[in-house]
């Protein structure tokens, strides 16, 4: 995993939710509170999306091999989308299918009244716990980003993954012990219900965000536009005089692919285009904290003018 910060948000939270688990289970048992089900479920889920989130950093270690010849850094991505997957269907339906069940045939808890409302109130308090732990290690890197331009913008999947699950888990938390305390005031067990499914949309919701942004980094995304200027900035120095056009490609959360063509002077020696990019391969390394896989090549800038490309389009000359 690219960074302490990540992987110890990930294991506070794994820690969190796998005694939260077995603590709903048991609380469930005693109650049959449907509310206290998908509490339980949902933390089963989270726990279980953490270990993924470990196994995918461990796997995307692996060398760079004859078929995989940019490395595995974004096996990272892979599972990040199956934690959403998993979000979505062992956490969020299942939340909305006991709601249904529980409206349909609505009991009240009628014995250890007040297990799941202690349980939950303990739940709040780990999960806080939890979740200021990520926010703190997100703040290591995310400056003065919103917390939520953080999650949109970030290369790296597993802070945003945890800070939306703890966050999830949260007002999940508060949901259900709005819906356990409303049936044991009420006696309406259709309260319980209630707060199941209001869980059951919030991870619907959440795990669909999250399916989203893992899309987009497994189709491919660019380097932040931050990094692309600073890169951008570096290749223009002795016998290159700009860049024609460039792309970025983020081969995993630290790790991106740079491919340039610049523009070097008219007339230069074989050999002094050689030195100009490799000091130019130089000054890019310096101008980032990524790890860069670099290819520049060599052009002459037309007779009007630089030719810059948009995305999408090919460079003129070759």
């Amino acid at each position: 995993m690219a960074s302490g910060g990540g992987t110890k948000a990930v294991i506070a939270a794994l820690l969190a939710n796998s005694g939260l688990a077995v603590t709903k289970f048991i609380a469930y048992l005693l109650t049959q509170s449907s509310s206290m089900l998908a509490e339980a479920v949902h933390s089963v889920a989270d726990a279980g999306n953490q270990v993924l989130l470990l196994v995918g950093g461990k796997r995307a270690k692996q060398e760079a091999s004859e078929t995989h010849q940019f490395g595995y850094g974004r096996v990272r991505y892979v599972y990040a989308f199956i934690v959403s997957i998993i979000l979505f269907t062992l956490g969020g339906c299942f939340a909305l299918y006991e709601a249904w069940h529980k409206f349909s045939e609505p009991h009240p808890i009628t014995a250890w009244h007040w297990v799941p409302v202690a349980v939950l109130v303990a739940g709040i308090v780990m999960e806080s716990f939890s979740l200021r732990t990520a926010v703190l290690e997100a703040n290591h890197v995310r400056g003065k980003t919103s917390l939520l331009r953080f999650v949109r913008r970030s290369r790296s999947p597993e802070l945003p993954v945890i800070l939306l699950e703890d966050i999830g888990a949260l007002v999940g938390l508060v949901l259900g012990l709005f819906g356990v305390s409303m049936t044991l005031i009420t006696g309406d067990g259709r309260w319980d219900a209630i707060g199941s499914g209001s869980i059951g949309v919030l991870l619907v919701v959440i795990a669909s965000f999250l399916a989203v942004e893992m899309k987009s980094m497994l189709v491919g995304e660019s380097a932040l536009p931050e990094h692309q200027d600073a890169i951008e900035t570096a290749v223009v120095g002795e016998g290159i005089t700009s860049v024609i056009h460039m792309r970025t490609l983020h081969l995993g959360p630290d790790r991106v692919l740079v491919a340039a063509k610049v523009a070097v002077e008219t007339g230069a020696s074989a050999a002094a285009v050689a030195w100009a990019i490799d000091a130019a391969e130089v000054r890019i390394r310096e101008s980032t904290p990524l790890e860069l896989v670099i290819y520049l090549e060599p052009d002459l800038a037309r007779a009007h003018g630089v030719e810059r490309t948009s995305p999408g389009s090919e460079g003129a000359g070759g």
